[in-house]
Protein backbone atom coordinates (compact mmCIF):
# COMPACT_ATOMS: atom_id res chain seq x y z
CA UNK A 1 0.00 0.00 0.00
CA UNK A 2 1.54 3.29 -0.75
CA UNK A 3 1.70 6.49 1.46
CA UNK A 4 -1.08 8.39 1.92
CA UNK A 5 -0.47 12.06 0.91
CA UNK A 6 -0.48 15.10 3.20
CA UNK A 7 -2.49 18.21 1.83
CA UNK A 8 0.27 21.01 0.62
CA UNK A 9 -1.88 24.07 1.17
CA UNK A 10 -2.69 22.50 4.94
CA UNK A 11 1.47 21.69 5.36
CA UNK A 12 2.10 25.33 4.89
CA UNK A 13 -1.01 26.86 7.07
CA UNK A 14 -0.44 24.57 10.75
CA UNK A 15 2.34 23.80 12.93
CA UNK A 16 2.24 21.29 15.43
CA UNK A 17 2.83 21.56 19.50
CA UNK A 18 4.84 18.90 21.11
CA UNK A 19 1.16 17.72 22.09
CA UNK A 20 0.32 16.82 18.97
CA UNK A 21 -1.95 19.84 18.63
CA UNK A 22 -2.43 22.16 15.43
CA UNK A 23 -1.32 25.63 15.97
CA UNK A 24 -2.65 28.17 13.30
CA UNK A 25 -2.38 31.95 12.29
CA UNK A 26 -4.97 34.48 12.95
CA UNK A 27 -6.55 35.91 9.99
CA UNK A 28 -6.94 39.21 8.87
CA UNK A 29 -3.71 40.33 9.15
CA UNK A 30 -2.30 40.60 5.97
CA UNK A 31 -2.94 43.45 4.02
CA UNK A 32 -5.34 46.74 4.00
CA UNK A 33 -3.67 47.30 7.25
CA UNK A 34 -4.23 51.07 7.72
CA UNK A 35 -7.59 50.92 8.49
CA UNK A 36 -6.84 48.22 11.32
CA UNK A 37 -6.51 49.93 14.57
CA UNK A 38 -3.29 48.87 16.25
CA UNK A 39 -5.18 47.02 19.21
CA UNK A 40 -6.87 44.53 16.70
CA UNK A 41 -3.15 44.22 14.83
CA UNK A 42 -1.73 43.72 17.51
CA UNK A 43 -4.06 40.49 19.00
CA UNK A 44 -3.86 39.60 15.40
CA UNK A 45 -0.11 38.58 16.34
CA UNK A 46 1.20 35.32 17.21
CA UNK A 47 -0.45 31.58 17.08
CA UNK A 48 -3.08 30.05 18.72
CA UNK A 49 -4.52 26.20 18.62
CA UNK A 50 -7.12 25.26 16.90
CA UNK A 51 -10.17 23.98 17.95
CA UNK A 52 -11.06 20.33 18.51
CA UNK A 53 -13.51 20.11 15.44
CA UNK A 54 -10.91 21.51 12.78
CA UNK A 55 -8.52 19.61 14.70
CA UNK A 56 -10.08 16.31 13.31
CA UNK A 57 -10.23 17.87 9.88
CA UNK A 58 -6.34 18.47 10.13
CA UNK A 59 -5.67 15.35 10.97
CA UNK A 60 -7.37 13.81 7.97
CA UNK A 61 -5.51 16.46 6.06
CA UNK A 62 -2.06 15.94 7.43
CA UNK A 63 -2.18 12.06 8.07
CA UNK A 64 1.76 12.23 9.22
CA UNK A 65 2.04 15.81 11.35
CA UNK A 66 0.54 14.53 14.61
CA UNK A 67 2.88 12.62 17.16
Amino acid sequence: MPKMKSHSGAKKRFRFTSTGKAKRKFSHKNHILTKKNANRVRRLRGMTIVSEPDQVRIDALLPYGRK
